[in-house]
Parts: C-alpha cells; sequence; structure tokens
C-alpha cells in the first residue's frame, strides 16, 4: 500500500499568541516531535504544511525527509491547508493521513492501523471521542481539494457520504496545543 503522511502546521497559532511550531518539547520543538513521528510511521511521501511562522520553521525544524508545502492561505483554517496539500499527494497513493503538527502524543501503532483501514475514511476512537489521525482513501483525495475553514474535514466525516471505520485506540485524545494551558498539560506528561 502507498501511503502519504500529511503534517499539518501552518497555522498562525492565534490562541497561543506565539508560534507553537516552534514551542520547547522534549529538548527540540514542538514540530520536531510530531514530524519524528510521522517519520516512524513509514509513508511513501510525508508532506508538512507551512504558513504562520514559515521562515522560522524552515531554520529551527528538522524537515529531513518532508516535502514542505507552503500555504499562503493560512490564516483562513486548517481546510485551507487540507486542500492545498492534497494537490500535492503522489497520484499513486491509496491514501492520506492526516496529523496535527501540535499533537506529538499520537502513537505509531495508532497511525498504522488508521492508514491500513479497508473503507474511504477512518479516525481513531480514544476512550473519550474521535481524534486525530484521518485516513482518507485515494476514492476521497480529490473531494479535499475544496475544503475551507477549520472544522472542514471533520465535516466530511461526518457527511454519510462515505463509510468510516473507527479504529479503536488506547487512552483519551491526545493534546492538541492550541492554549498556554494545552502546552503546560502537555508539559506536565498528560496524554
Amino acid at each position: 500500500m502507498n501511503l502519504t503522511g500529511l503534517v499539518l502546521a501552518a497555522g498562525a497559532s492565534v490562541r497561543l499568541g506565539e508560534a507553537k511550531q516552534l514551542l520547547p518539547y522534549r529538548g527540540r520543538t514542538l514540530l520536531d516531535a510530531t514530524l519524528d513521528l510521522a517519520r516512524s510511521c513509514g509513508f511513501d511521501q510525508l508532506l508538512v504544511t507551512l504558513g504562520g511562522a514559515a521562515a522560522a520553521v524552515r531554520d529551527r525544524v528538522d524537515l529531513t525527509g518532508c516535502q514542505v508545502v507552503e500555504n499562503e492561505a493560512f490564516s483562513s483554517g486548517c481546510g485551507s491547508s487540507v486542500s492545498t496539500a492534497a494537490r500535492a499527494v503522489d497520484p499513486r497513493a491509496d491514501a492520506l493521513v492526516l496529523l496535527l503538527g501540535d499533537q506529538p502524543g499520537v502513537r505509531t501503532e495508532d497511525v498504522r492501523r488508521v492508514a491500513t483501514a479497508a473503507t474511504p475514511l477512518a479516525v481513531c476512537r480514544y476512550a473519550d471521542g474521535l481524534g486525530h489521525p484521518f485516513r482518507f482513501g485515494r476514492t476521497v483525495i480529490p473531494e479535499l481539494y475544496d475544503l475551507h475553514g477549520d472544522k472542514a474535514v471533520w465535516k466530511l466525516l461526518h457527511s454519510g457520504r462515505h463509510p468510516v471505520t473507527e479504529v479503536p485506540a488506547d487512552g483519551p485524545v491526545p493534546i492538541d496545543v492550541d492554549t498556554r494551558a494545552d502546552y503546560e498539560r502537555l508539559l506536565a506528561g498528560e496524554a
């Protein structure tokens, strides 16, 4: 199976007030930790979107093995990053697996299980709800070209247009760093 991974890291970090991609985490940056996770998944192609703080991210984050996709419209929400990056997906890809650049607590084994789901869409089912990573099969990837807004992938997931597999994942949804409190929880070792 030919798989493309996509790490969303183009946000402007408006709620946090500084570039969350560059926050210190385990001796490196938050984005470095997420990219290390993505590289460990064995994707055939690894895309990362940059937008807000792109120059600083390029200077400070190890982007080895990543194909950078610049999203000029990053301020309009993560849907624009998904739609921009979807156009860069290798046409041989059987699926696209979506990861958040500010969610380093996702486990490699959960990514791999989502990636191999048999339905066009898949998502992790954690103890406290649904969460990333998401899987979009080859037939769904063209629908990503027109996404916009912050909850676009969730709307597609819940649209009823495609069968969805909810892949069981242990523990709570991993922390997605949007606020200072989220970052402090992550540093304190919460899930």
